[in-house]
């Protein structure tokens, strides 16, 4: 069952607040510049929320989740995981009241960055344009922006505040002290919010190796302000820059005040980014399997639950890089995962098993169409955990093997062909191994060496996992 029960029922109840007025300007914002970064069901929640909020007032009526489930025709699964993607992005705050066994919550709704804050993030910008490319980029800049002022044969004549007024002291107001007297403790005004930038809130960034690597005579401490060393934050967060590549990334980018160019800190990463991947930018997508989606909270006792633990805790681009050998994944297979975590919603412990499975019974290669198959029964199964995903590869395992061969149904016995032995995962067991040794025959020379040189990549792999 999934883990979503265990935080959100049908029957909890909610309340919607709005962080000040929304605009249709708004609407478009969120539409375009963060849609293609959360998804359709997302903005669904976002919208449907907002519309609970009578025009030019903060909060809505209390509502049940079953009444959401019923206007926007989905499950609460999707409703909980929507929630969250919002809360990450900066969209939404969620509080939560419990009272004699009830709960209720608040989701107040927060403003979205204007598109000025959204292209100079630093940030989701640099996700938006990994997303839709450098052609649709520049149309969402052309849409959010307009020519400003710039004939120089006209000259500005606004007059000052106090040109215009005066202040007649003579009549002053005698009881100034009633202006401060109405009781507004638990209420607050009615207006536009403005939204601050998404912070990343990383502890395991080592700065003092950053500042050891880096010595006093070319750059003081001080040069590391509040907004430096947040930005230094965010950048290593999206890059994935450690704190020695920091040094020399942070070292390009002092000015001649021997202070640290923001501007120039974010250039000179993405810089860096772009030379050690081709000239790509990263994309937002899960780093590893939810918390709440985990096999087990337990330290693991036995080999399997050492490897459910590795699947549970490592991305999906960290898992190719090890059966790689600590190679960078290429182009190819990179898109093909990330095909299938945005279109067919899998999770990424449960795309980590499915990309040993498929490495190891197709000589250690991604193919598109096969990976996708398997994805998409598992996605109708409804399979979200690493240890369940096993359990359906380990039943299904023979059905896998006609899809490998590209068989519809499987052939009369008179005419089945002889295969070699099917490589399988450690995880699998001993039962599928004598399942599969009934299959073996005699092969040619070069078919032998050619079993013996995948045989070899399937040790290599098993002792990196161990290893790990």
């Amino acid at each position: 069952m999934s883990q979503h029960w265990q935080d959100l029922l049908p029957v909890d109840r909610y309340r919607v607040t709005v962080n000040g007025l929304l605009s249709d300007y708004d609407r478009k914002t969120i539409t375009f510049l963060y849609q293609p970064l959360i998804g359709t069901k997302c903005l669904a929640l976002y919208m449907t929320l907002w519309a609970e909020v009578e025009e030019n007032r903060l909060w809505s009526m209390t509502n049940t989740h079953h009444s959401l489930m019923n206007f926007m025709s989905c499950g609460l699964n999707d409703i909980y995981e929507a929630r969250l993607k919002l809360e990450g992005i900066g969209l939404l705050k969620t509080y939560l009241k419990k009272e004699d066994g009830n709960r209720a919550f608040i989701y107040e709704l927060q403003p979205p960055l204007s598109p000025a804050q959204y292209f100079l993030d630093g940030m989701l910008n640099v996700y938006l344009y990994r997303k839709v490319g450098k052609a649709q980029y520049s149309r969402l800049k052309r849409f959010f922006s307009d020519e400003k002022i710039s004939d120089s044969s006209y000259q500005p004549i606004t007059k000052a505040f106090q040109d215009v007024f005066m202040s007649d002291h003579g009549s002053a107001v005698r009881a100034m002290h009633e202006l401060d007297e109405e009781d507004t403790i638990d209420q607050t005004y009615i207006g536009k919010e403005e939204q601050t930038g998404i912070q990343i809130t990383k502890d395991d960034f080592d700065f003092e190796l950053l500042y050891a690597g880096i010595h006093d005579s070319l750059l003081s401490k001080k040069a590391f302000t509040k907004k430096v060393k947040e930005a230094i934050l965010n950048l290593s967060f999206i890059y994935g820059i450690d704190p020695i590549q920091m040094k020399n990334i942070v070292i390009s980018a002092i000015n001649h005040q021997d202070e640290i160019d923001v501007e120039e800190l974010r250039i000179a990463a993405r810089d860096w980014y772009q030379f050690q991947h081709n000239d790509l930018l990263p994309m937002l997508v899960d780093r590893k399997q939810p918390q709440k989606d985990h096999s087990s909270t337990d330290a693991p006792k036995s080999k399997e639950e050492e490897l459910i633990y590795y699947l549970d805790h490592t991305s999906p681009r960290e898992v190719l890089k090890d059966i790689s050998g600590g190679a960078e994944p290429s182009k190819t297979d990179l898109q093909i995962i990330e095909e299938i975590m945005f279109s067919q919603k899998l999770l990424p412990g449960v795309i980590n098993v499915l990309i040993q499975y498929v490495m190891l019974k197709t000589d250690m290669k991604l193919t598109k169409g096969y990976i996708e198959k398997i994805a998409g029964q598992w996605v109708r199964k409804n399979i979200r955990t690493v240890k369940d995903a096993m359990d359906l590869a380990k039943k299904e395992h023979k059905q896998y093997m006609e899809w490998a061969q590209g068989k519809k149904n499987p052939q009369p016995k008179a005419n089945r062909k002889a295969i070699r032995t099917e490589k399988i995962p450690e995880w699998f067991g001993q039962d599928q191994d004598n399942e599969e040794k009934t299959k073996t025959t005699d092969k040619t020379s070069a078919k032998n060496t050619s079993d013996k040189e995948l045989e070899q990549k399937k040790k290599e792999l098993e002792e990196r996992i161990k290893k790990l």
